[in-house]
């Protein structure tokens, strides 16, 4: 926690992934830490992700052997941590004419499979698309197919989750606080905040700042820290489509595109199909970023060239896109633009340095946070040593295979609520969601609902334990129920939320 000198030795600015690892990282081996962030945690490019815990392979073709090894390496590392949160997934890549030719992915699909180290997750096949199920939903003309594994991820929750653990081990987390302006001064940073509900300010003291703004990283450095010629990260924008669902199985495609890009068609709460990225330098505010007509027929155009049946306009349920902070590297198009990242240190013990972090993914936001801890032991001290690798987020304190398990003891203990209620439940909250149900016997005793299966007391756990506060972060952050929730029950929601805040500032 914060010391009562109100001086802590580590504040990091930004509530995504990369910030939030950090903050448990550093929390966990003794450091006090404050984390600050502007909006809700996960509410910029953390939450925007095509959702994948993966190597990357189509880094390989740009030479990116140094990430796509760190990458294939942590999936099993965080698949353990958090196995209600991640889980492995199948990815069928047809082989195209005129593309990517076949010797190309073999070899690509070969290093895959051995450069991480891989334990659990099965490794590639050969497909018969003409003879195998999966491809049934394509159209007639692609015969072979390369099967090959990496994982999927709640995005949003595992920073969420990530943020919790970080406060459990004594971190504050300050949601919707903005930072307004950094200085040295007595060899100590100087912090001045704003509360952007109350609008209240005030200011605080660290011996280190770390800058994990992601998309506003540069604008920190620029208007925050005051060194107007901060150009370091290329925005590249990445929209994603959700379309009713379009296959059966629980495969997700790997799409090769005639321009070179590739999108994923990825089975997405149940029913639904999650169809993306692109990839377009973006130059506006990263808080404002839609996505535009012109992307999504690029995705419905994309998709149905391999889909038998046309996936068109009036199959889209939901729409997103995010801006991701890549490290600039002068690379001429953005979908060539490095996935890794880069850290620089300015400063010292003596007059208080800064740490800024550029670029990074999900997949290797731990590692990313174990460098950050190096650097910060470098000005500060060693104080506990590395500790994240084979640990647990909340809720993820079971093997990596004993999803089923869980649910199984959830209907066990809940016999009159619904496996499709459990199941939801131990997807989001693992061995916690017990926290939630309590001593409930059926739905009634868990509160109002607020449409789909969303229980007052759902709602009164994400309020409490995980810093929810509106309607977007219940709905789109901490679950996925905007899918199922309807115009109503969105407005009954928002009271509800807001009356609790107002009970809780009193």
């Amino acid at each position: 926690m914060a010391k009562r000198d109100n001086i802590t030795d580590v504040f990091v600015i930004g509530g995504g992934v990369n910030g939030c690892g950090v903050a448990r990282d550093a929390a966990g081996r003794g450091y006090s830490v404050v984390l600050a962030e502007m909006g809700d945690l996960a509410s910029g490019t953390s939450s925007a992700a095509t959702k994948l815990v993966h190597g990357g392979l189509r880094y390989l073709e740009y030479y990116e052997f140094r990430l796509v090894q760190e990458s294939l390496a942590e999936r099993e590392v965080l698949w353990a941590m958090a196995p209600h949160i991640i889980w492995p997934m199948r990815f069928v890549l047809p082989h195209h004419k005129g593309l990517r030719p076949a010797w190309l992915l073999r070899l690509g699909l070969f290093l895959y499979d051995h450069l991480g180290g891989r334990k659990l997750l099965p490794p590639t096949k050969t497909l018969d698309l003409s003879r195998s199920p999966l491809g049934r939903p394509l159209k007639e003309g692609y015969r072979r197919a390369f099967e090959y594994s990496d994982c999927w991820v709640d995005d949003a929750r595992l920073v969420v989750l990530t943020a919790r653990d970080a406060a459990d081990k004594g971190a504050v987390i300050r949601t919707r606080t903005k930072v307004l302006g950094v200085a040295r001064e007595g060899g100590l940073w100087t912090i001045r905040l704003q509360d952007m509900d109350t609008k209240l300010r005030g200011t605080m003291k660290a011996r280190m700042l770390v800058n994990a703004a992601g998309p506003w990283v540069d604008h920190v450095i620029r208007d925050v820290v005051g060194k107007p010629e901060a150009k370091h990260v290329r925005l590249v924008k990445g929209s994603h489509i959700v379309v009713r669902k379009l296959f059966d199985h629980d495969r997700a495609y790997f799409f090769q595109n005639k321009d070179g890009r590739i999108i994923f068609a990825i089975p997405y709460e149940r029913d639904y199909t999650l169809i993306g990225t692109t990839d377009q330098d973006f130059t506006g505010d990263p808080s404002g970023v839609r996505i535009s007509d012109e992307e999504q027929a690029y995705l419905l155009a994309a998709a149905t060239e391999y889909f038998e049946k046309p996936v068109t306009w009036q199959d889209i349920v939901w729409t997103y896109a995010g801006v991701r902070p890549l490290f600039n590297d002068n690379k001429s198009k953005a979908q060539e633009a490095t996935r890794d990242y880069v850290l620089t240190v300015e400063g010292s013990a003596a007059e208080g340095a800064l740490i800024n972090v550029f670029g990074g993914k999900l997949t290797t936001h731990r590692r990313l946070s174990e460098e950050v801890l190096g650097k910060i032991e470098g000005v500060l001290g060693a104080k506990g040593p590395a500790w994240t690798k084979g640990s647990t987020l909340p809720g993820g304190d079971f093997g990596p295979r004993e999803f089923e398990q869980q649910v199984e003891k959830l209907n066990g203990l809940y016999p009159n609520l619904t496996d499709r209620f459990l199941r939801r439940l131990v997807r989001q909250y693992g061995t916690r969601a017990q926290k939630i149900l309590g001593s409930a016997k059926r739905m009634q005793d868990l509160g109002d609902l607020y449409g789909a299966d969303l229980t007052q007391r759902e709602v009164d756990y994400l309020f409490e334990q995980e810093w929810a506060r509106t309607t977007d972060d219940v709905l789109w952050r901490r679950t996925k129920l905007g899918l199922r929730v309807g115009a109503s029950d969105r407005v009954r929601l928002e009271a509800y939320l807001n009356a609790r805040w107002e009970r809780s500032r009193r």
